[in-house]
């Protein structure tokens, strides 16, 4: 007889304003945006005074304050955002048999099995406790068989709860809500489902999954799955170190700057192309250098989650100038994109603006159609026909 699952979904509430709020406590009880310029930036974060008035992620900033215009605008810091993941990391690694980071304020726990011994609320709410104790953040989570249900309980928690989805009990707390809580399910999926009379999980639950196949192809089974809480997904240990990484090597070796940068890019592009695809984050980047004798040099730096190349060219860039000894050319170069963990890419990058979050979004539904590198930026294009073969290793 299988072991039944205990799945539990942590989520930071409003992670960004929360940090923000530790140390300005002014700021508390106020509606708070956390993002970039008013003309051309996006909501990374805000607070929940400020979703009251329409705002939410990824709404462009200047739309956001005309909808809250009395919303108090912080550019935020990288530094003590990613201070504050980690401290809230190092307790659950402490704490728990296995878990998986999905982003700098989200992360899946397994108790399956531990309910020979111990209550498994009870330790989540321990888990929950110590975490709001040590660092004054506010957290919830919610408790289920599956890692769907589990980040819905979350949401209907929030903010700064805690729910149970007792087994046996998912189609009743599925049913009466709208469709549109279900995670990953996107605007127009949803508008289409309304224009069938299908608006909430107890609708989805009772239609035919033939006619979802039919309507949606393979995505219609797996929202059948999710309207009747069936998830298998595994908890991928945040342990289980993962890297996609790509070399190119020169007919002849190199010592042109703009050929190496050009290389990089190119490689870098198809990279983050690949991890988002795979619905990946990357939190360390490489590059390796081979010179003409082969000997061989990497240079690495940590940095905050991300897929996104706008964020890695730079870094790229930078490790170039660290790493290259510019009087000697190069034979090789290499990209390597490490310390993944699963996750979606995130409004959290305070150069975002809505054109360039439906650039990326639109590039790769043309590459996902196409192949990789039918459309690429221009700094890439001269290379983009050669055959970098990124692949996956442990």
């Amino acid at each position: 007889m299988e072991a039944k699952r205990h799945i539990v979904h942590i989520d930071l509430d409003s992670f960004f304003v929360s940090v923000e709020r530790k140390f300005h406590p002014e700021l508390i009880g106020k509606p708070v945006i956390i993002g970039g310029s008013p003309e051309r930036g996006v909501v990374a974060s805000c607070s929940y005074e400020a979703r009251a008035f329409g705002v939410h992620s990824a709404m462009p900033t200047k739309q956001a304050l005309k909808l809250c215009p009395h919303a108090i605008l912080i550019r935020g810091s990288h530094g003590r955002y990613g201070e504050a993941s980690r401290e809230v990391t190092q307790i659950i690694h402490d704490t728990v048999p296995l878990y998986q980071k999905t982003s700098v304020d989200e992360f899946y726990i397994d108790y399956t099995g531990m309910d020979r011994f111990f209550d498994c609320y009870h330790e989540a709410t321990k888990l929950r406790q110590k975490i709001i104790k040590d660092t004054g953040l506010p957290i919830s989570f919610g408790m289920a068989s599956g890692k769907t249900i589990a980040k819905m309980a979350t949401n209907q928690a929030k903010p700064n709860g805690q729910m149970f989805v007792k087994h046996g009990d998912e189609l009743k707390f599925l049913a009466p809500l709208n469709i549109g809580k279900i995670p990953g399910l996107g605007e127009s999926t949803r508008n289409k489902l309304y224009q069938y009379g299908i608006e909430k999980i107890g609708d989805l639950q009772r239609t035919n999954i033939r006619f979802l196949e039919t309507i949606f192809g393979r995505y219609g089974h797996s929202l059948w799955e999710k309207a009747n809480g069936i998830d298998h997904s595994e908890i991928v240990s945040h342990s289980d170190r993962k890297s996609i990484s790509t070399e190119h090597t020169f007919h002849t070796n190199v010592s042109d700057p703009r050929t190496l940068e050009t290389t990089l890019v190119s490689m870098t592009e198809e990279l983050s192309s690949k991890l988002r695809r795979e619905n990946k984050l990357s939190s360390c980047l490489a590059i390796k250098l081979r010179y003409g004798n082969f000997e061989t040099h990497t240079q690495q730096q940590k940095i905050a989650l991300t897929a996104a190349e706008h964020i890695l060219i730079p870094g790229v860039k930078n490790l170039l100038k660290m790493a290259w000894d510019q009087h000697r050319p190069i034979r090789l170069i290499g990209v390597r994109l490490s310390d993944l963990c699963t996750g979606s890419y995130q409004i959290n990058l305070f150069e975002d603006n809505e054109e360039r979050i439906k650039l990326y979004q639109a590039m790769d539904q043309i590459n996902f159609k196409f192949g990789d590198k039918t459309i690429c930026r221009a700094a890439g294009m001269e290379i983009g026909t050669r055959n970098f073969n990124p692949f996956m290793r442990g």
